[in-house]
């Protein structure tokens, strides 16, 4: 079977966001299970396609809002109002339909298409409902533009989110109307997206790699805790502010907090243990020179890959509850409150009492759910073709 993945951005190695670490995963676990698969969408400005023969770029965007110039978000703004497409999908328009339906022409004959979240299907929908789909839901965007305006600071960005709730929330009970199988990354969003029963849709439980994380020799701890994201996506920048504003104020002063990843302006720390440290090389060695890990998840939907990601590692943490969003076995290294001075307190025994365990077990069951999920969405998208040429 051939299944043309269609996603915003094509993989380039780089696995620099959670969005990354999660296609990555789903498209290793298609190909494990004899899919072909070729990838298809846009790149960031200066970067390859990781698998340039599976893989059929469209060109080079950048997507990110908090990077853009004033003069590009009124043009998106525009954009999006003019056509009525989302304001995430309008980004996407970079190339006509016609330069996609001759890409799509172009990838040769193929079975069905993995609809790679919401933003690209939504951008090109009428081009893709020729031939069967999967539809992978990341989140349930429209409840995270809900959260959004919600908290937005400003009455136009409020409207913007409202609006962006509004249309996200048809275009994904389109998509998952007509998708022969829905996979989401937290059970929950089954319910939330109108699917939760098992011959509409499974939870894809999400590994970081096709391994184990190796751990080499005994940790070097360079501070109490340690935090990274991507802290300019809103859902992130919310469970950001609350730990900054709710749990800090209550740990010691000499608890030492390093947070890592691009930081929008705006966000401070009065405590004298805190370092945002912006950048870093090597992603998994950070976390791992520290005693803890925050889980500070408080919005959004779908999976925290970072907590995926700890729990691999083996490393101790304190969860908030949104935080487990898609895991099914916490290790006994996790502690979870959603109470701030709790969270505070849990943090700091921690830190004092470090407890490590092996990660490895939890990935491979990880990766075994995810297989026979995988596995259960082809049966149906087979199925579905045997009838179509039978």
């Amino acid at each position: 079977m051939h299944l043309l993945f269609a996603t915003s951005i094509v993989p380039d190695g780089a696995l620099a966001s959670g969005y990354e670490i999660a296609n990555a995963a789903i498209i290793a676990a298609l190909r494990r299970a004899g899919a072909r698969v070729t990838v298809i969408g846009f790149i960031w400005p200066g970067k390859v396609a990781s698998d340039p023969e599976n893989t059929v770029v469209l060109g080079a965007v950048d997507v990110r809002t908090e990077s853009a110039s004033a003069l590009k978000k009124l043009i998106w703004v525009g954009k999006a109002m003019l056509s009525g497409l989302t304001f995430a999908s309008v980004k996407l328009r970079a190339v006509s339909e016609r330069d996609v339906q001759a890409a799509l022409e172009r990838a040769g004959p193929f079975d069905g298409y993995v609809l790679n979240s919401v933003q690209f299907a939504g951008a090109f929908e009428k081009l893709l409902e020729d031939r069967p789909s999967l539809f992978v839901a990341h989140n349930v965007e429209h409840l995270s533009a809900r959260e959004n305006a919600a908290t937005a600071s400003g009455l136009f960005q409020r409207l913007l989110f409202r609006r962006e709730a509004r249309l996200l929330e048809i275009v994904e009970e389109r998509l998952c109307r007509r998708a022969r199988f829905v996979f989401t990354l937290a059970e929950e969003d089954r319910a939330a997206l109108g699917v939760a029963t098992d011959n509409r849709s499974a939870v894809l439980p999400l590994a970081t790699g096709a391994s184990a994380p190796a751990r080499k020799g005994p940790r070097q701890i360079d501070c109490d805790a340690a935090l990274i994201g991507t802290w300019t996506w809103q859902p992130n920048r919310i469970g950001l502010d609350w730990f900054l504003g709710k749990v800090v104020p209550h740990l010691r002063r000499d608890f030492r907090i390093r947070i890592a990843g691009h930081m929008p302006s705006g966000v401070t720390s009065a405590h004298p243990g805190v370092e945002f440290v912006g950048r870093v090389p090597d992603a998994r060695a950070f976390v791992s020179g520290a005693a803890v890990i925050p889980l500070i998840s408080t919005a959004g939907s779908g999976v925290q890959l970072k907590t995926i990601e700890t729990f691999e590692l083996g490393l101790p943490s304190v969860a908030t509850g949104r935080s487990l969003r898609g895991i099914d076995h916490r290790p006994d290294n996790c502690v979870v409150t959603d109470d701030p001075a709790a969270f505070a307190r849990a943090l700091e025994a921690a830190a004092a009492d470090i407890r490590d365990v092996d990660g490895s077990a939890f990935h491979r069951r990880q990766v075994k759910a995810l297989d026979a999920a995988i596995q259960l969405g082809l049966e149906k998208l087979g199925a579905v073709r045997r009838e179509v040429f039978a």
